[in-house]
């Protein structure tokens, strides 16, 4: 009997040292599959950011104002899903959510993808660059800031030069051409449709050489009037109105390879010519930016920007920008710029702007 129980409990002890030793190679293996589920993971999430913060001093009409100034605290995240497919997210923290999409390429190679969500619009030359390589301080010309949405346009709404829709783009000729079609709200973010139609936005971007790119942009469309505008008084709150645009401009840069913002820059020059339509009022402009470094990390940038918001009315705007920025490190930069604005409808006034751009 004593035989039988010693048996028994020899059975029972090892029975319970393989069930431990079952449960604790489970747990290792567990473990390992989380590591190499959240290195996974890891691998496939980017995470970006940046702030713009600084100082504004303006003299006008005899009086001199100044303010210290947060203009942008975004942070982003992409996710790669598949090779083939991916998310991103957008939020400014100083304002609201800016963009959230989904990406899926349909070829091989890089020819066509489809893009559904909120992002920005095609229009403009300027508007799809990034505030954080952009020269000026101020970000986009008049011209590029009033007819792609970004918040003078008191029709349409600030709406940072994004918008909900569909789009299609792709590289195509061995990347020499960049195309985008896309069915946008018109509307602007974050919000429904306040009519039944919508904008159909085109933008062809032809790089004959690394050094040079040839874009044209345009929209046909119909907006649905936000508030009143002293540039358009005709079109009343709710009134749907024709809201067209186009644009046609260039971008030179002494070299592309081994930008980096920091330890090797290149000189740039950029220009465009764009107008629109908004009901039966006419607008039109034309702008010039250049950045040279000079030595080290220390560009000269200079802008002349000239826009029209109603070409029957003069209500024309000239600025004229002089300024420098040092990158001290990667695509952080500390700017100072002076703009003088000369109105047709005004006195001449200027403006001295300071900046710190902190990104990653």
């Amino acid at each position: 009997m004593a035989t039988q129980t010693q048996v028994f409990k020899t059975l029972l002890l090892t029975a319970a040292l393989a069930w431990g030793h079952q449960q604790a190679s489970a747990q290792q293996t567990n473990e390992k599959t989380d590591k190499d589920w959240l290195k996974a993971l890891a691998s496939r999430i980017e995470v970006n950011g940046y702030a713009q913060a600084g100082y504004t001093w303006t003299h006008q009409d005899g009086k001199h104002t100044n303010t210290f100034d947060l203009k942008r605290t975004l942070i982003w995240a992409k996710a790669r899903i598949t090779d083939r497919w991916s998310f991103l997210f957008m939020h400014d923290f100083s304002s609201v959510v800016q963009e959230f999409y989904t990406d899926y390429r349909v070829t091989n190679n890089r020819a066509l993808t489809v893009r559904l969500g909120q992002f920005k619009n095609a229009l403009t030359l300027e508007n799809p660059l990034s505030p954080t390589k952009v020269e000026l301080i101020n970000v986009l010309s008049q011209g590029a800031t009033y007819l792609s949405g970004c918040g003078s346009d008191p029709l349409y709404g600030v709406n940072y030069g994004r918008d909900l829709g569909l789009e299609i783009y792709g590289y195509l000729f061995n990347d020499h051409l960049y195309y985008e079609l896309e069915v946008m709200q018109g509307q602007g973010i974050n919000c429904k449709d306040r009519n039944n139609e919508k904008d159909f936005i085109a933008r062809l971007d032809f790089r004959p050489t690394e050094n040079w790119r040839i874009v044209a942009t345009g929209q046909l469309g119909r907006g649905n009037a936000i508030a009143t505008s002293k540039y358009n008084p005709g079109i009343a709150v709710g009134q749907n109105y024709t809201r067209n645009r186009w644009s046609g401009g260039a971008e030179w840069k002494s070299h592309v390879k081994g930008v980096d913002y920091w330890k090797n820059r290149c000189s740039s020059v950029r220009g465009e010519v764009l107008g629109g339509k908004d009901g039966d009022v006419n607008s039109f402009g034309a702008y010039v930016t250049a950045s040279v470094p000079v030595c080290q990390a220390l560009d000269v940038v200079g802008s002349v920007d000239y826009f029209d918001y109603n070409t029957d009315a003069k209500m024309q705007q000239t600025n004229a920008t002089l300024g420098v920025q040092h990158w001290f490190y990667r695509t952080c930069r500390a700017q100072l710029q002076y703009t003088l604005c000369s109105p047709k409808q005004g006195d001449t006034y200027g403006t001295l702007q300071a900046q710190i751009q902190v990104a990653f």
